[in-house]
């Protein structure tokens, strides 16, 4: 886990894994791989860092080759996919926005081309802005935050339904602020909102296909977000992340990359339409 975090600030999201200090962990060296997710071909938005990375480094070494698409980290990418290479397997780093749904098809069709086709995706790319006031909320911030957090989603998997068959996983991060709510993140906690809602309609959707959709909602984990959305508000807002929780801390990103190999793996064959809370005790239903 974390350790001390000092007030801290970043300049622009989605923010700079190289910045975090402390640096985030996103696998335990002591992982070991069982091969849960051998053959596999994934493509992991928001795959440069944070709990993207940790996804795509967890995939990685359970056996499946990972593309990334990101939008302008091109440092984090190139860190990610020389880790996942260090795994034995392929990378593939895109860079693009999600928001732009010609992005959204040219990233899968590099990943089908690359990998030889598709099974797993994650819509992992989000941003937030902070904001304690409604009527501070530019129609510009609103709409950004609808263009990258669901729209994206939406487009990713609308240019990966076509290749993917049965046996196939798409897996949403959501957020615990789409059950909580966030006085603070008003636009942020309604597009969280919208991916459950996505995510719950898609699973029905696709069941009699096979192929599953779910969630993992995060509580507050140690990410470039955290500093590059908070940070420019508060900086003491960053270095109390997560003490509210029972568990009194942030999550590092090592702990939730295992929630996302479960659904993607057979072990979560008899799963779809559900979320998994991955937020230090914050008790939720849902």
């Amino acid at each position: 886990m974390p350790a001390h975090i000092p007030p801290q600030s970043q300049d622009h999201q989605p923010g700079i894994e190289a910045l975090l200090n402390p640096p985030a962990e996103h696998i335990r060296p002591g992982y070991r791989g069982s091969s849960k997710l051998a053959g596999r071909k994934a493509l992991i938005s928001g795959g440069d860092s944070g709990i993207g990375r940790s996804a795509a480094l967890h995939f990685a070494r359970e056996g499946a080759d990972v593309a990334i698409l990101y939008l302008e980290e091109h440092d984090d990418a190139q860190e990610t996919i020389r880790l996942i290479e260090a795994e034995g397997r392929k990378g593939l780093a895109i860079a693009g926005d999600v928001a732009l749904s010609s992005v959204c098809d040219d990233a899968v069709r590099q990943t089908v081309k690359a990998f030889g086709g598709l099974d797993t995706l994650v819509n992992n790319a989000g941003i937030q802005y902070v904001s304690d006031d409604l009527t501070k909320i530019s129609d510009a911030e609103w709409q950004r935050h609808m263009d990258t957090n669901i729209n994206g989603y939406f487009y990713l998997t609308r240019a990966a339904l076509p290749h993917l068959g049965r046996g196939s996983a798409i897996i949403n991060t959501s957020s615990i602020n789409a059950f909580a709510g966030n006085k603070e993140l008003v636009a942020y906690t309604t597009t969280k909102g919208a991916e459950m809602g996505f995510t719950r309609a898609l699973a029905l959707q696709l069941v009699e296909k096979g192929i599953r959709v779910n969630a993992v909602a995060p509580g507050p984990v140690w990410t470039p977000l955290q500093p590059a959305s908070w940070g420019p508000v508060s900086p003491k807002a960053v270095a109390d992340l997560g003490k509210n929780t029972p568990m009194g801390r942030c999550g590092d990103p090592c702990e939730l990359g295992p929630a996302y190999v479960y659904l993607a793996s057979e072990d979560a064959s008899y799963v779809t339409g559900q979320t998994i809370h991955v937020n230090g005790g914050m008790i939720i239903n849902g």
